[in-house]
């Protein structure tokens, strides 16, 4: 499990007791966030703030559930950014040893899929997933792996989840997507994390066995990135609720199915658990609408009229509400999508090798072309870059991290490079057969695009990513900045002005302390034994974290509370820091495997990274060597995908 559940935080109460006074422990949820009293003092509307405390205070909330060790200003970006030295142990993932019986599920799931494939029946007439498809994979276990085994499941380690998903997505992205609706954002993470002993024995079962698959019903017409806007409600009406209400783009929805259902309960936001009808009914219908992207899943919207609900499935009224529980799973499924992409473009790689054989131009084949090369090469790099951050970040959940920063990265690193693998990579080398009916790139261009916005468009976590990062920092010395002038009725703050100054001797001889010392201190961090190339990486990367609190502070510093308002320098800001952190992690990564064509390619995604946070144009030096990977991915040389399966040319030369 990724943090405790309602049971163990009772037997933990004590020891959180005893946390209480520490800095990096969260206030109670029914303080004033940090966030409403930088926008109050901004002078933002009664309604914004209210609404943006409601989410900080959420955060606050799934804080909580953490131990302190494990909580964002003790994750180690955090540490490595604000910190004395870099840690540098915890940017190494160190996965629990894989589960036997886990194991064996796996090999069986993909026996199935594989037979599955051959025999053309993955799809139905619609084109969407048989549902003799994804009842075969439940006799194999596949949708119990997440599930602990005495509900029946297999409780396989998260991170031996997420590898599977990158080999189940070479052969079937929206099979490997599924398992990851189910078990990471649907209704068994938060049943498993939220729900009493009684609510685990009624539903996880049915889930484990893959009777009743499960979805996670969230966003709504109004309410998007702003889960504050939510409008459908459920009344209470003796031992059962009245659900009234719309939601939308909800995957894997179908009757019979149990979702998760966030909703208002007596103005609120709260988590029920729905088993949906057997069939459609005045009080449960099913909207359905066009959307290219998902095209072999089931994404619908919902309408409640009066659907009645037990009482008794109702998440964890005391611990927790709606939000708390909505935030807590996703970072399960930002961590999936890295790892399916790290899967859909091992697809591609291997469809554009037996291409750049075929195809010629002036007599040779494109898989000697330069550009071609580099294609071939640069998408080697994003895989492992992929697989390094997949690894991490799922380790770290499985050690009882919070992650939300760290699963941020992979949700957006990801997304980001299966975009830029599809259009700058895939298409450009295929030409105009990219477009015809059945190719992979013509029929799935959406699926490629759309994880750019499933579980948080990017720049809007990047925002969410520089809010956390500088929850702390800000609460500990802008705030009381901020206080000061409140309580001195001073809006605008000059520091000429004596008074002003006097007002603020004290916040600012505090501020003044740590922002003297930073700039004494010397970036610091210890790195293991590395090939020559990936440790300047390392050490670049971890310089450019710990010389990132300067220009962090000096950006708050800036710009105050106005900085709410400043989206684009925190997602620039937030970038900058996530692909130091992915540069870090990959050559770590890297540091650690046998094979001389992953180092190649995680040093070579290395060097793009750097000129991407450094400007400039590249070297010759570096042409030399994604050309040189290049070949040897033309070659057959890089891992794991031998078995992925390769779509037959289209529109061949005729007589060959």
């Amino acid at each position: 499990m990724i943090a405790k559940t309602k049971e163990s935080l009772i037997t933990e109460g004590s020891d959180r007791g005893d946390q209480a006074t520490s800095d990096a422990q969260r206030p109670p949820a029914a303080s004033v966030s940090f966030a409403e009293t930088a926008l109050r003092l901004g002078g933002k509307s009664d309604e914004e703030v209210r609404r943006i405390g409601a989410i900080d205070r959420a955060d606050d909330r799934v804080e909580s559930l953490f131990q302190r060790q494990h909580q964002t200003s003790n994750s180690p970006i955090h540490r490595a950014v604000w910190g004395a030295s870099v840690p540098v142990d915890e940017f190494i993932a160190s996965a629990p040893p894989p589960l036997p019986r886990s194991e064996r599920v796996m090999r069986d799931s993909l026996q199935i899929i594989e037979v599955h494939l051959y025999n053309r029946s993955l799809y139905d007439h619609q084109g969407k997933i048989q549902e003799t498809v994804l009842h075969d994979l439940g006799r194999a276990g596949y949708w119990g792996l997440l599930v602990d085994q005495e509900y029946g499941g297999t409780g396989a380690t998260f991170s031996q989840f997420a590898t599977f998903l990158t080999t189940v997505a070479q052969y079937d992205p929206t099979i490997a997507g599924l398992a990851s609706v189910h078990g990471c954002i649907g209704a068994v993470d938060p049943l498993q994390t939220f729900g009493s002993t009684e609510q685990k024995q009624r539903f996880l079962p049915a889930l484990a066995s893959g009777e009743r698959l499960s979805a996670f019903a969230l966003t709504e017409p109004c309410a998007g990135s702003d889960l504050t806007a939510l409008r459908t409600i459920a009344v209470k009406d003796g031992p059962t609720y009245r659900v009234t209400g719309e939601k939308l783009f909800i995957t894997n929805v179908a009757p019979g199915r149990t979702i998760g259902l966030v909703c208002l309960i007596d103005d609120k936001p709260a988590v029920l658990i729905v088993d949906l009808p057997d069939h459609e009914s005045e009080s449960f219908q099913l909207k359905n609408y066009g959307l290219h992207a998902l095209k072999h899943a089931h994404n619908r919207g919902i309408i409640f009229k009066d659907c009645r609900v037990p009482v008794s499935n109702l998440l964890d009224p005391q611990d927790g509400d709606g939000l708390s529980i909505a935030y807590h799973g996703l970072n399960r499924g930002r961590v999936a999508l890295c790892a399916n992409s790290a899967g859909t473009m091992r697809l591609m790689l291997a469809n554009m090798i037996p291409w750049s054989g075929f195809r010629k131009t002036y007599g040779q084949q494109i898989g000697t072309r330069e550009l071609v090369l580099r294609r071939l090469g640069h998408l080697a790099g994003l895989i492992v870059a992929c697989d390094a951050l997949t690894r991490w970040t799922a380790c770290l959940l499985d050690n009882g991290y919070r992650g939300e920063m760290e699963c941020i990265i992979a949700k957006v690193f990801g997304s980001e490079s299966l975009k830029e693998a599809a259009i700058e990579l895939f298409m450009k080398s295929h030409g105009g057969r990219s477009f015809l009916h059945g190719h992979l790139f013509g029929d799935n261009v959406h699926e490629f695009l759309a994880p750019c916005i499933y579980e948080g468009e990017g720049e809007m976590l990047g925002m969410a990513f520089f809010k956390s990062l500088v929850k702390r920092h800000g609460r500990e010395y802008f705030e009381p900045i901020g206080m000061a002038l409140s309580r001195q009725g001073i809006s605008k703050p000059n520091l000429a002005n004596p008074a002003h100054l006097w007002a603020l001797k004290g916040p600012l001889m505090n501020y003044g302390k740590w922002f003297f010392g930073r700039e004494l201190h010397r970036a610091h961090y210890e790195l293991p034994k590395m090939p020559q190339q990936l440790h300047e990486h390392a050490c670049f990367a971890a310089a450019w974290l710990q010389n990132s609190a300067l220009k962090i502070s000096g950006i708050m510093r800036k710009f105050q509370l106005g900085l709410a308002d400043r989206q684009c320098r925190m997602a620039e800001a937030s970038s900058q820091v996530q692909l130091a952190t992915v540069i870090l992690c990959t050559s770590l990564y890297a540091s650690g495997q046998s094979d001389d064509v992953v180092r190649d390619a995680a040093d070579t995604i290395c060097h793009e990274l750097r000129r991407r946070l450094e400007g400039g144009l590249p070297t010759d030096r570096y042409f030399k060597r994604v050309t040189k990977l290049g070949e040897a991915v033309f070659e057959g040389r890089f891992p794991d995908i031998d078995d992925t399966p390769r779509a037959a040319l289209l529109m061949p030369y005729l007589n060959q």
